[in-house]
Order: C-alpha cells, then sequence, then structure tokens
C-alpha cells in the first residue's frame, strides 16, 4: 500500500492482519474464535505476543506496558502487514500512547488501525500524529462481536468491502437541540469513547486540540450518570468541543439511566447551538456497527435523522487528510 492509497479501502483476500492487546488480557477461547473468523473471511491473522499474555500483577493488563506499545509499533511498522486489530478493550491503551516512537511509526505506510472503546485513545494518537484515518469498531475477540451477528456483519463490511454509504439510525433515533426539519450539517468524524476522551486530556506534548468543523462521535458503558457528566464537564472545559459543527450519540451501554443521561445531554451539550443525534447504535450494544473515524460525514435531518457517511468519502480518504 502507497501512502497516498486510501487507508480504508476494502483488503484483498490473503491480507495480513496483525492482533495486538492495547488494554485488558484476552481469553484464550475468544482469541480462536476471532483468528478462526478472520480466516473464513479469506485473511491471514497474525497474533503478537500482547494477545496471549498476562501482567505480572494488574490482572486488568494484557502484559507490560513495553509489550503492548512494541506490538502496536511492530504491527504498524511492518510493511507485511495490512491492518491493526486491537482485539480488546477493558483499560490500559493511555499506558502504550508515550513509548510509540512517533517517528518510526510515521516513516512506515498508513495502514487502518480497528477498535473501539479504550482504543479511542489510541485513535487520537494516530490521527493526530500521523494524519492516518482508522475504523471504530467492536473488538474482534469479545462476545461482543462474535456472538453479535450484525456486528459482525458491518465489521465484514468495513473491512472488506464493497465500500457502501453508511445510514445509522435507529427507530429511537432523534435529533436534539436543533430543528427537526434543518437540513443537517457535514464535518470530519471524530471522537468515540467519552471516558477516554476526558482521559487523555492535557497529555504533555499532545498537538493543540482542533475540531472546529468537525462532528463529534460519542458513547460509552458502564458509567453512571454522575460520571458521564464530569467527562463531558471536562472535555468541555479543555476545548474539545470548541468549533465543532454537530454531536453523533451512540449507545450508553450498561449506563445510567438513558431518561437521565438524555437529560444530561440536553443541559450540557445543547447550548452549544448544534446538532444533536441521539442513539444511532456505534459503541457496545447490540448490533454495534463499524464507523470510519478521520473521514468526512454528515448529520442528516428530516423526518428521519441520521448520522451519514458517503462510500466514496471514506474510501478515498488518505493520510493526512484525516487530521
Amino acid at each position: 500500500m502507497s501512502a497516498d492509497r486510501a487507508v480504508l479501502a476494502p483488503l484483498e483476500p490473503g491480507a495480513r492482519v496483525a492482533l495486538v492487546a492495547t488494554a485488558g488480557p484476552i481469553v484464550p477461547e475468544l482469541l480462536a474464535r476471532a483468528r478462526a473468523l478472520l480466516e473464513t473471511w479469506g485473511l491471514v491473522p497474525v497474533v503478537l505476543p500482547s494477545a496471549t499474555l498476562d501482567h505480572p500483577w494488574a490482572t486488568y493488563l494484557a502484559g507490560e506496558d513495553a509489550v503492548r506499545a512494541r506490538d502496536v509499533q511492530q504491527a504498524w511498522c511492518d510493511p507485511d502487514v495490512d491492518a491493526v486489530f486491537c482485539i480488546r478493550g477493558g483499560y490500559g491503551s493511555v499506558r502504550v500512547l508515550d513509548l510509540l516512537d512517533v517517528e518510526a511509526m510515521r516513516a512506515a505506510r498508513p495502514k487502518p488501525l480497528l477498535g473501539s472503546s479504550d482504543v479511542t485513545g489510541l485513535h487520537e494518537w494516530i490521527r493526530e500524529n500521523l494524519g492516518v484515518p482508522g475504523w471504530f469498531t467492536p473488538m474482534l475477540a469479545t462476545v461482543s462481536l462474535l456472538d453479535d451477528p450484525g456486528a459482525t456483519a458491518s465489521l465484514r463490511d468495513a473491512v472488506l468491502g464493497p465500500a457502501r454509504d453508511l445510514v445509522l439510525r435507529r427507530p429511537e433515533t432523534e435529533l436534539l437541540a436543533h430543528d427537526p426539519g434543518a437540513e443537517g450539517v457535514q464535518g470530519r468524524l471524530l471522537g468515540g469513547n467519552l471516558s477516554l476522551l476526558a482521559m487523555t486530556l492535557g497529555a504533555r506534548g499532545r498537538p493543540p486540540i482542533d475540531h472546529r468543523g468537525c462532528i463529534l462521535l460519542l458513547e460509552d458503558v458502564g458509567e453512571e450518570t454522575y460520571r458521564l457528566d464530569g467527562f463531558l464537564q471536562s472535555i468541555l472545559r479543555a476545548g474539545v468541543l470548541d468549533g465543532v459543527v454537530g454531536i453523533a450519540l451512540g449507545g450508553w451501554h450498561e449506563c445510567g439511566p438513558l431518561p437521565e443521561i438524555r437529560s444530561l445531554v440536553l443541559e450540557v451539550l445543547a447550548p452549544l447551538g448544534v446538532p444533536i443525534l441521539w442513539e444511532v447504535g456505534f459503541g457496545h450494544g447490540a448490533g454495534a456497527p463499524s464507523v470510519p473515524l478521520g473521514v468526512p460525514g454528515a448529520i442528516r435531518g428530516g423526518a428521519e435523522p441520521a448520522l451519514v457517511v458517503r462510500a466514496r468519502d471514506y474510501a478515498t480518504t488518505t493520510a493526512e487528510e484525516a487530521s
């Protein structure tokens, strides 16, 4: 893949894909199922050490930080690897960010990184430092993907194509804090997991956060409403929301009561004066779709509001265009 090739273009049969664990430890049975799934898709999975290791004392981490960071960098810099799957979330990706060699990774050919949840921090790091788009997808070696036909089909479409327009909406999707009849807005899709966006604020050496003209995606899992409130306050006060043209909200799986979260969103985010899409499905819930990050998208208004990503946009975005 040359540097000017579309990063999120479908992979070819026989493509080699790296499996790394940037956060929590992997259940061996689920790793085996993940490998088998990729093989049925005609891909060649390359399992790196972090996917099979435990941390010496932290049961919530897959191997030591240096090992997990080395695997990310090795997978990214290996010219024979065409994509990098982060195969489980949990916690820990933020611990590897400062161990990555920016210059070495900039010199490598760009490739898609796939994952969500805790991997949000790594997506942000890659986009800001390397200018490369990625896929916000359910985690490969988890029951959330392997036992969910809808999520699995969406991931397969993202990886193998053919590229097609993505229209994300559900029966409960609605447009908040904006004229329902408005035409909608367009902007580059950024963001992901709310708690990780808050966790990665203020890192030394991080490029200034600039989300002007962007549509910010937000979702989370297992958080009480007061904690979501704190995360929103953090990113709001840090300027993460300055200049965004819209906000698309995914699922709030196993979080506080949805009516309470909806009220929180209206109170905290509505004063921004931008369209806010409620519940378009990405994140941790059933049937979660795979969504590209760092590419153009749109919030559609009207009678059937939705988050829309045109195939011609995400399937043609090259490195640097995502930043």
